[in-house]
């Protein structure tokens, strides 16, 4: 049974349809299943650049489609057989300087009266700027998943260059003001202007294209587009060559030839601008593209840049603010750790990272009087600037409390106080708009050593014990019930006297004092750090953050270790004084004669008169027992004790008063004085300071 015959193409009875065919605007053509062009349309003929004639009875749609052509044939095939309608894009090389056109194509049957398929009809649909605007909102999409992760200069400048590379350029230099990097708000200029690479990106390994390194600075001539689009906040297309361009070269030799070597046809140039603010400028080059650089890849350009300006303008600002918020955490901690007789110090302070913020943490060195030394660490709960603030005020009320010599369980209580006060006056006068702290809650291990006496008192609110280092090398913590962190308010604390000095102190997280917080801090290679100390301090210090932390602490750390000393018998002179008005005058010559063996003749005069007061009112005023105690240190210290609770005030003498000018005569000699109450009695101390000697 033979096949039937191929019935031709009806045109309608007045060839109204043809004609609607032949001049539509859009290319359309008919296949028979030879793949030969039956009938064509006018759009066909104007972008295939053939008449209508030369186009019927053509093979293929190569004439439109070059290449892609064999890939929509086999859709024809495929339609013939399948009966199916297909659509697909089809891209298309356009030729230099057009870039990449894409058709959509679609691929219906045309049936006869017996409902076989015997033509296919192709309509092509060219969606290029559909396409275009496509990739540029993904890119722009991809702006907002990849750049900008952290809040981090450097790292949100290279993600937008990685962004870019191998998108829209083959290679991509991000260059920054070189004063945003030093904190100080980005200022343009119209002359030459130094930037710095923050970041770089290409399609080749090792990014030669590149003059310098990520972190080094470049100098822009005021005529060189970079310079230029900092000056006016414009872009820029370039062709190489153009004016621009060719200028840029003939004054940059090297610049030149990595133009030439790389064969670089095509620049763009914008800026990185965020809030009103020009924070730098992005390179864009092609190369391996053979296409130039459009003004839609500028406009795509200028979005991206836009986006990631925003991102690495909130990264300088938080960069600044942290900057700012450390800078005040350290102004608020101790700059420079007094010089000790009674112990040897070394501290860290480590703030936690960009994530956390900045801590509360603090720590002190406080001289006492009769060459006692107090050690605090503390922490205040939370991060910021509020939790520096609190600090800055709990570490200033502890140095007031230390200078009234109080014992250390007492003084926390009065600290707690004070931060319960704190706490209540700061919500009552808090308004509406006001960010305020919720809780201030905050701990503190407080200690104080006595060189003389050999021991050391303990007092914790909330911490972590001290941990001590004896003779031995056995560490060990002081075994001290840390009370409640302060804050809470109405609870009591404790204090434990231990008979050898601290020998470190590390300041911890926490307020339990369970054995299971106690055996987590004594692990093997914090024990280690401490048994095996090393030459210094500054190495056992070194050792210990070693074992503890993390490369990047999620808390910010305080660290205090003091290794400590005695005073015997060659530094303090213990005389009792019997309570007889007479004897003061030897009392006075005893002082002397001890200066003398110490080498101290220089304020021989000025100590036997303050000494000559103090006993003089010890006796008169006071009770039994009376003590005169000399103490050489870095400083001299002249100590009278006596049974009586009474408390000296210094005053201002009438002219007709009797008495009155003894406290006052020994605050003008002394460099500082004050009154320490014991158990049972008082002592009245005066410092004075040593004439240096030649080395």
């Amino acid at each position: 049974m033979s096949a039937p015959a191929e019935q031709p193409y009806r045109r309608g009875g007045d060839g109204s349809a043809e004609e609607a065919f032949t001049q539509c605007p859009m290319p359309v053509a008919i296949f028979d299943r030879t793949l030969q062009i039956v009938l064509a349309s006018s759009g066909m003929a104007k972008e295939s650049g053939l008449a209508e004639d030369e186009i019927r009875g053509r093979h293929g749609v190569g004439m439109l489609l070059g290449p892609a052509g064999a890939e929509v044939e086999q859709g024809i095939r495929r339609v013939f057989d399948s009966g199916e309608a297909e659509t697909s894009d089809v891209w298309v090389d356009g030729g230099r300087g057009e870039g990449q056109r894409v058709w959509s194509v679609t691929l219906s049957p045309l049936r006869d009266s017996a409902e076989a398929v015997h033509r296919v009809q192709l309509t092509a649909v060219e969606v290029t700027e559909l396409h275009r605007a496509r990739d540029r909102l993904a890119a722009l999409s991809e702006v907002s998943v990849r750049v900008g992760t952290t809040l981090d200069v450097s790292t949100t400048t290279q993600e937008m260059a990685d962004m870019m590379v191998g998108r829209l350029a083959d290679f991509v230099t991000v260059d920054l003001l070189d004063s945003l990097f030093r904190g100080v708000e980005p200022k343009p200029s119209a002359e030459g202007v130094a930037l710095r690479r923050a970041a770089h990106s290409s399609v080749l390994p090792g990014v030669p294209e590149s003059l310098i390194r990520v972190g080094d600075v470049d100098q822009y001539p005021e005529y060189s587009p970079p310079a230029k689009c900092l000056a006016t906040g414009q872009s820029s297309l370039h062709n190489v060559p153009d004016a621009a361009i060719t200028r840029w070269q003939a004054m940059d030799p090297r610049r030149a030839e990595v133009l030439h070597a790389h064969s670089i046809h095509s620049v763009m140039v914008v800026p990185l601008r965020a809030r009103g603010i020009i924070l730098g400028v992005s390179l864009l080059v092609r190369h391996r593209n053979p296409d130039p650089f459009g003004a839609d890849d500028l406009l795509l350009a200028e979005e991206i840049a836009a986006r990631a300006a925003v991102a690495v303008d909130n990264a300088r600002r938080f960069t600044r603010e942290r900057t700012t918020a450390l800078a005040l955490q350290r102004s608020l901690l101790p700059q420079r750790l007094p010089g000790q007789e009674s112990v040897e110090v070394v501290s860290r302070y480590l703030p936690a990272d960009s994530r956390a913020g900045i801590g509360g943490d603090w720590f002190d060195v406080i001289p006492l009087s009769g060459a006692r030394v107090a050690l605090v660490v503390g922490d205040v709960v939370g991060h910021g600037l509020q939790a520096s603030a609190t600090m800055g005020r709990l570490r200033t009320a502890v140095r007031a409390l230390s200078d009234v010599d109080i014992p250390p369980d007492e003084l926390l209580a009065l600290l707690d106080d004070l931060v319960v006060h704190l706490a209540a006056t700061d919500d009552a006068v808090a308004g509406p708009d006001l960010e305020t702290v919720s809780d201030y809650v905050a701990t503190c291990l407080y200690v104080v050593y006595d060189p003389i006496a050999r021991c050391c008192t303990v007092a914790s609110a909330g911490h972590l014990p001290p941990f001590v280092v004896t003779p031995g090398g056995t560490v060990e913590l002081v075994d001290v019930d840390p009370g409640p962190p302060l804050g809470v308010g109405g609870l009591p604390f404790e204090a434990v006297t231990r008979s050898r000095g601290p020998s470190g102190l590390r300041k911890t997280k926490g307020s339990s004092n369970s054995l299971a917080h106690r055996t987590t801090w004594l692990r093997s290679d914090f024990r280690r750090s401490l048994e095996r100390p090393p030459a210094t301090l500054e190495d056992t210090c070194q050792a210990v953050l070693h074992a503890l932390l993390p490369a990047a602490p999620s808390d910010d750390v305080a660290l205090l270790i003091a290794r400590t000393r005695v005073l015997d018998a060659h530094h303090v002179a213990t005389w009792d004084v019997p309570c007889d008005p007479a004897i003061v005058a030897a009392t006075r010559a005893w002082a002397g004669r001890q200066l003398a063996d110490w080498g101290m003749q220089e304020v021989a005069f000025t100590v036997e008169l303050v000494v000559s007061e103090l006993v003089t009112n010890a006796i008169r005023h006071g009770a039994p027992p009376v003590q005169l105690r000399l103490i050489r240190g870095t400083a001299l210290l002249c100590e009278v004790s006596d049974g009586s609770n009474t408390s000296p005030h210094l005053r201002r003498a009438q002219i007709f008063d009797e008495g009155g000018r003894g406290l006052l005569l020994v605050a003008q000699l002394a460099q500082r004085w004050g009154t320490r109450h014991r158990a049972v009695g008082k002592t009245i101390w005066a410092e004075f300071g040593l004439p240096e000697r030649p080395a």
